[in-house]
Order: C-alpha cells, then structure tokens, then sequence
C-alpha cells in the first residue's frame, strides 16, 4: 500500500497542471472571488432631469452617482436613459415633488437605492426633496421578481456549459481515440475540422436555448418585449465565442480530465463575476476588471435587455461588437492551435507512407 502512494505522490509531483489546481487555484479564488461575492452596491449611475435638476443633484449622495444632469429634460428623458442602459435610477425633478424612476433589472442596485432613499431622505427646504415630496416608479420589472433578472442569465450560463465544457470533451475524444491523426492525412483545412466540430454543438445549444427561454416564459412568466432578431444575433455571437473556447480547451488538453480542469477554470470566474449574481458594481476595482472580459457579461446585458426592457439594437452596439470581437479572436487562436497540431500529425504521417514504400521497394 505504501507503494501505491508514494506512486500517487510522485505521478501528481510531474502532474504540474493538477498541482497547481490542488494548491494556487484555491487561494487565487479566495482572494478574487472574496472581494467579488458582495450584494452591497456602492456606486448607482443616476441622472437628474428636470427644471430642478442642478439643485437637487448635490443633494444626492452615496451610493447614488449623478453622472448627467439636464435641467431641460423631462420624464421621457430619463425613461430612454434607463431603457439603454446608461443609468440605473433617473430623477425627475418638478413643482409638485420629485419623481424617482429605478431599473427593475437592476435588482440590488434598485434595493440598495430604496434603501438609500428612505435612510437619506431630506428635510423641509431642501429644494422640496423630501420624504413626502418623492414617488418612486420601479421600471421593466416592477415587483423585482428574481426569476426575471436570472432566467436570461442562466441560459447564457448553460450555453457557456456546452459551449465550452462538451465541445472541449468532445474534441479531446478524438485525440485521445487516435481520430487526429486521421483527419491529418484528409484534404481538410483547420478551420474546416473546427466548423465541423462545432456546429452540431451549435445545433444544441440553439435548440438548449429555445428551451430554456419558452420554459422560462411559461413557468415563471418571464417577459419577452424586445426584438427576436436582436437577441438572436447576441446570443448567435456568445455561442461561437464559447463553442470557440472549447476547442481551444481541447488543443491545450491532452486528456479529457485535463479538459475538465481547464472548462472548469473559465467556468467558474463566469458565474461569479459576470454579474448573474453579484452585481458588477459591488466589485472592487480591482477585481471588476475581469468581468469585462467575460463574454458571459455581455451576454446578460443584451439578454435582460432585450427581454426585459426592449432595448434596441443601437443601444446594445458595445456589447454585440465586444462578443463579435472576442468570436473572432477566440476562433482565431483556435485555428492557428489546431493548424499546429495537425501538422505534426501529417509529417509523420507521411514519414510512415514514405517508410512503407521503400519497404515495398527494395
């Protein structure tokens, strides 16, 4: 028996991969995900519209975040400011009091504003912002159901699932089966393999996601007012850049087990930090840098949006291009890792036909 561990022992030592699985990885997520997992919301993007605007906008202090004031707007103006996404709480100022609208989707911002608002309401005087003089309006998600802000997340996190854990399993099959080195002596192209392997994953997970959303409809009564056709082309882009990191997975995994470790690794930082559950503002600055490489995170924008809000297409610009961005550069290194591993493959491929043939002809 002793043998058999001090056997383990020295296999995990020359097992770098898993040991520094077993023994960095935990500390890295301790210290990342400690100053992640937080419901606290400290900064809410606010814009005070309205005649009054100038004089009220100082009077709002943490954790609101005046970042426009238009003394010429008016309640429209910061309905289409919410609807975009360019802020989380718009005020309307006017004679008869102030009118406080907040982002449904926006679920802990919203309660942290609530919060804020009945903890900080202002005295008699005070440019008529008092506790009296303000009606809060709760927008797109007025009983701040979850299951509406978390529906559009979670198909976004099962696509990431089979995007990026099944495709890699499946592609690492083939090397581990020996089918590599078939397809190396085949007149197919890189990106020809990896079209190949993807698109019946495509194929799953588009029907995954039908699913998901009509289920979630019908369940938990989940809205659907936006453009189809929008959120079929951001949810068209997620999915080549996750079914793009399970090849890539699986051109740097030389067993499915490896495979696993490494899905497991893009994983996990994605239901974290790409806001499903803890808000992107309750991050700290030093952590909320990842999530905006996190195409998971841009995924749940245009998800809730669409669905959620009807927000249109030129407001989901930023997104639908960083997905687009990330499509092409995940695809990309993937062709170039495979184009690497083919060749080999095909070198001694034919160094064994060129073997067989002097053989043949002495």
């Amino acid at each position: 028996m002793w043998a058999m561990v001090t056997k383990e022992f020295r296999q995990l030592r020359r097992d770098r991969r898993t040991l520094a699985m077993m023994i960095v990885l935990p500390v890295l997520l301790l210290v990342v995900f400690g100053d992640a997992a937080s419901f606290s919301v400290k900064e809410i993007p606010t814009i005070v519209v309205g005649p009054r605007a100038e004089l009220v906008a100082p009077l709002l202090h943490a954790p609101f975040q005046v970042v426009a004031v238009d003394v010429d707007g008016t309640e429209s103006t910061a309905k289409q400011r919410l609807l975009v996404g360019a802020a989380v709480v718009g005020v309307v100022t006017r004679d008869s009091g102030v009118l406080v609208l907040l982002d449904g989707t926006q679920v802990f911002s919203v309660q942290t504003a609530e919060s804020a608002l009945a903890r900080n309401a202002r005295t008699p005087g005070e440019a008529g912002f008092t506790a009296a003089a303000v009606r809060v309006q709760i927008l797109y998600n007025p009983s701040l159901t979850t299951s509406w802000v978390m529906v559009p997340g979670l198909a976004g996190l099962i696509l990431v699932f089979i995007g990026t854990l099944i495709t890699s399993l499946g592609v690492v099959r083939e090397r581990q089966s020996g089918t590599l080195e078939q397809l190396a002596v085949m007149p197919f192209r890189p990106w020809d393999v990896i079209i190949g392997k993807i698109v019946p994953y495509l194929m799953v997970a588009a029907l995954d996601l039908a699913v998901i959303i009509v289920v979630g409809m019908a369940v938990f009564h989940v809205p659907f007012v936006g453009n189809v056709a929008t959120f079929l082309l951001g949810a068209a882009l997620f999915l080549l850049v996750t079914l793009g990191m399970g090849v890539l997975i699986s051109t740097v995994s030389q067993n499915q087990g490896q495979a696993i470790q490494l899905a497991f690794m893009i994983l996990l930082p994605q239901v974290l930090l790409s806001g499903l559950i803890f808000p992107v503002a309750s991050m700290a600055a030093g952590v909320r840098w990842i999530s905006y490489v996190l195409p998971l995170t841009y995924f749940i924008r245009i998800s809730r949006g669409v669905m959620l809000k009807g927000t249109p297409i030129s407001a989901l610009w930023q997104p639908i291009g960083l997905l687009a961005v990330l499509a092409v550069g995940v695809l990309g290194l993937a062709i170039l890792r495979f184009r690497r591993d083919l060749a080999p493959n095909l070198r001694g491929t034919a160094e064994q036909g060129a073997g067989l043939l002097e053989g043949a002809n002495p």
